[in-house]
């Protein structure tokens, strides 16, 4: 089964940046769609970040202009770059592919917090 290691999250003040990555363990090819959930305390996982196999980018609206997905295949990595951090932000991110395959493994994932 495919596994992914995320890393980069941590404890940052409000406005604050962070760049999480995922490496996965299959090949990545240019044809696999990726995305990077989260979960809040409390609350369901979310879609938060998508990158198309075309290269094209979607996001929340809560993220829009302060997320930036991207990926390097050959390194069979997926980035999220985090720039003005807000308090509801704080969650443990995943990434996985999108869509996530009902019965597909997922992560640790890495705990952002996001607190003065």
């Amino acid at each position: 089964q495919v596994q992914f290691v995320e890393s980069g999250g941590g404890l940052v003040q409000p406005g604050g940046s962070l760049r999480l990555s995922c490496l996965i363990s299959q090949s990545m090819t240019s044809l696999i769609n990726m995305a990077w959930y989260r979960q809040a305390p409390g609350k369901q996982r979310e879609l938060v970040a998508v990158i198309l196999s075309s290269g094209s980018s979607n996001y929340d609206d809560s993220v829009k202009g302060r997320f930036t997905i991207s990926r390097d295949n050959a390194k069979k990595m997926v980035y999220l770059q985090m720039s003005n951090l807000k308090p509801e932000d704080t969650a443990v991110y995943y990434c996985n592919h999108f869509p996530w395959a009902p019965g597909g493994s997922w992560g640790q994932g890495t705990q952002v917090s996001v607190s003065s």
